[in-house]
């Protein structure tokens, strides 16, 4: 979503980079390009302004001309400033002193507010929690049945009334006709009798703003005593999204805010500019269509992204949610010994495809955003060497030394590639297994030398 700002960014910072010291006029030129490029994002002006101001009355200061690194220390305070922008800090759910704790969506039609519901309860699951997903969408067709689908996905109970395509098994009641507020009040009820310690209730929405919409909202609010109530914005409708949320700000009083679609391909102004509108945080956010493409804000993480120095941190709590440990050892162990094969290596295929779209993991680590600028990357790729490994026999992935012209022939019409894409994926592959032996065969001393070893 922010490739052409981080673009925008980094050619004003490497311009800075040129300069041993810094004057005045040279900050200034540097940070008009930067509103420029903020403007440009859709970020809104007052946020622009604001962010100037004070990125320039530091960057002006003694605390960059006496640096011995002026483009760095530039660099320092618009990521400290945009962190500052964006919130600050991670906002965790406030949770009821007693169960249930209620969480209301709400937002526009469109904006992701079902499937937000689901990703929320199954990480929330994830946490330990005991999630019941409530339908109180009784406006939009097959609401309630899209969210009993996605509940059995994140294999979280549903409480719904009965909506013409079958009983629920937690609740009676007339479909369309049946009272919302009812509905609201009913889950809690069942929460408390099933011992479930989060309700989390999917509202109506409209194609726009509309006074039933928040009145209903506001009476869902008030009824099930919710103790947040999470926007849920589509990050890609730019300063519209802003405005949306000022609107729900002031008619149901939000507590936070989910961005969904922050893989899209918009230009992400709702993101910087959301929190200092609202005043509200960013609680969550959603980058992908999958029930798991969905995580806490951390308002540092993403400038770091937007600035180009990567996401570690996510990428290593990804890894360690969907990366098998002890097979992560046994894989390190291979390595080690240079007895890694073919059927390793789509075993690993398998766990970086679970992490996520390649270009969005490659994006997460420091830099790499930067040099894939021109570069395609594609998934593609990943499954056409999918193809090709299961297309041979395990005797082939163990010892792709017996691969023959007929072999290879035969795994290229499997795979539905060509001969010389298999060749060029043995090739690397003998290339990397022949490294790995050169590395097992040296000293620990020279290998941390090189930076491998601990």
């Amino acid at each position: 979503m922010f490739d052409t700002l981080s673009d925008r960014l980094q050619d004003v910072f490497t311009k800075l980079r040129g300069h041993g010291r810094l004057s005045e006029a040279q900050v200034d030129a540097a940070l008009r390009e930067v509103r420029l490029a903020l403007l440009e994002a859709d970020v809104n002006f007052k946020v622009v302004k604001d962010f100037i101001g004070r990125v320039r009355a530091r960057a002006v200061g003694e605390e960059v001309t006496r640096s011995l690194t002026p483009a760095q220390q530039v660099i320092k305070i618009v990521h400290e400033e945009l962190v500052t922008t964006l919130g600050g800090r991670n906002e965790p759910l406030t949770f009821a002193p007693r169960p249930p704790t209620v969480v209301l969506l709400a937002g526009l039609q469109g904006s992701g507010k079902t499937t937000t519901a689901a990703k929320l309860a199954r990480w929330l699951a994830g946490k330990g929690r005991k999630p019941l997903l409530v339908a109180c969408d009784l406006q939009r067709p097959a609401a309630v049945k899209q969210l009993r689908v996605l509940g059995e996905q994140a294999k979280v109970p549903v409480y719904a009334p009965e909506d013409g395509s079958g009983p629920d098994g937690l609740a009676g009641g007339a479909g369309r006709s049946a009272d919302p507020v009812a509905v609201a009040l009913g889950a809690r009820d069942e929460a408390e009798r099933a011992g479930r310690d989060v309700v989390i209730v999917d509202t109506a929405g409209r194609l726009s703003i509309d006074t039933d919409m928040m009145a209903q909202a506001a009476a869902i609010k008030d009824a099930a005593a919710a103790t947040e109530v999470l926007l849920v914005v589509d990050a890609m409708t730019g300063q519209d999204a802003v405005q949306t949320a000022v609107a729900f700000q002031e008619g149901v009083d939000v507590t936070g805010v989910v961005l969904t679609k922050l893989d899209g391909d918009a230009r992400g102004g709702a993101a910087l500019s959301i929190r200092t509108v609202t005043g509200r945080p960013i609680k969550f956010a959603t980058t992908g269509e999958k029930l798991g493409d969905f995580d806490a804000f951390h308002p540092d993480r993403l400038a770091g992204r937007i600035l180009g120095m990567g996401d570690v941190l996510t990428l290593i709590e990804r890894a360690e949610e969907l990366v098998d440990r002890q097979q992560a050892e046994a894989m390190e162990r291979k390595l080690r010994e240079a007895s890694f094969t073919l059927e390793d290596f789509l075993d690993q295929l398998q766990q970086v495809k679970r992490m996520g779209p390649l270009s969005q993991v490659l994006g997460m680590l420091p830099g790499m955003s930067q040099q894939l600028k021109d570069v395609e990357v594609d998934d593609r790729d990943l499954a056409r060497v999918e193809a090709i490994i299961r297309s041979m026999t395990p005797r082939e992935r163990t010892n792709p030394k017996i691969l023959n012209g007929s072999r290879r022939a035969r795994i290229a019409r499997g795979s539905g590639t060509t001969t010389q894409q298999v060749n060029a994926l043995v090739k690397q592959f003998d290339e990397a297994r022949k490294m790995m032996k050169q590395l097992a065969g040296m000293s620990p001393k020279r290998l941390r030398k090189m930076g491998l070893g601990r």
